[in-house]
């Protein structure tokens, strides 16, 4: 049987294959989207029980510094809605490594194998930066930061914040913070893909100093203290991000001068 090359196919065949192919990718993506969500909803029941203790643990810094250490609810439903508002949020904080990895094997496919042998790593460093990012939000950044708003709070006035105030107020923080962390990431995937080099990040210290605080300012409250407090670790995770470019670039540059040789 002769073989028919590609050129020789009509232009009705190569439609066929376009649809054919796109009907596949959206078919996968369905399919990683699927496994995502169902993810996020399996942690959540199992996170449903310990809603209370969630909203406790989560709650605690601030209720320390709290005069009697108690909160209030303004909303009829709220002590039952903002507790699972909380376990929703753990489960797709939980669920990250689940959604990270599966948007990796989406994509994984159509990478080299060079490609991917830095992939993988980057992977799993997004991964625990994002939850070092909340870790630090919650044990140096919520202490810090509602000690000082009690101790600044005008004579007369006794602080009792909302619980879902509190909630949303808590949220943003840690996807702040979760997301900052994710610098060296973004520094490493800017050097690796040719848009920029490390010499030239480095000379461009005095804008990204500049730049930290103005994303400090845009994804925190509006308060001195929390941007600050943000501007300063995503500069210095700036500066990881250049050690880090400039080991990924040396390890590919020898990878691709042993490729050349073989």
């Amino acid at each position: 049987m002769p073989i028919v090359s590609s050129d020789t196919k009509t232009p009705d065949d190569k439609e066929e294959l376009a649809e054919d192919s796109l009907l596949s990718h959206l078919i996968e993506l369905r399919s990683r989207l699927l496994k995502i969500a169902v993810t996020i909803v399996v942690i959540f029941v199992v996170l449903l029980p310990f809603a209370g203790d969630l909203f406790a643990f989560v709650s605690e810094p601030l209720r320390h510094v709290l005069p009697g250490s108690k909160m209030i609810v303004t909303g009829v439903a709220s002590p039952a809605i903002t507790p699972l508002k909380l376990a929703f949020f753990v489960a797709l904080f939980l669920a990250m490594p689940i959604v990270l990895y599966q948007v990796w094997a989406f994509v994984a496919p159509g990478l080299y194998m060079k490609e991917k042998s830095f992939t993988v790593p980057l992977l799993v460093s997004s991964i625990i930066l994002f939850y070092m990012g909340i870790a630090f939000a919650y044990y140096v950044i919520f202490p810090l930061m509602f000690g000082f708003f009690v101790k600044i709070a005008p004579v007369g006035v006794e602080v009792q914040p909302d619980i879902s105030s509190f909630l949303d107020f808590i949220t943003t923080i840690f996807f702040a913070f979760g997301l900052a962390f994710e610098v060296p990431v973004a520094t490493v995937l800017l050097v690796l893909t040719g848009l920029t080099t490390p010499d030239k990040l480095s000379k461009a210290r005095p804008y990204v100093f500049l730049l930290a605080f103005v994303v400090g300012m845009i994804l925190t409250p509006p308060d001195v203290i929390s941007q600050t407090l943000l501007a300063v670790p995503v500069y210095l995770l700036f500066e990881l991000g250049i050690v880090m470019a400039r080991i990924f670039k040396r390890n590919k540059d020898q990878g691709t001068e042993k490729a050349e040789q073989a």
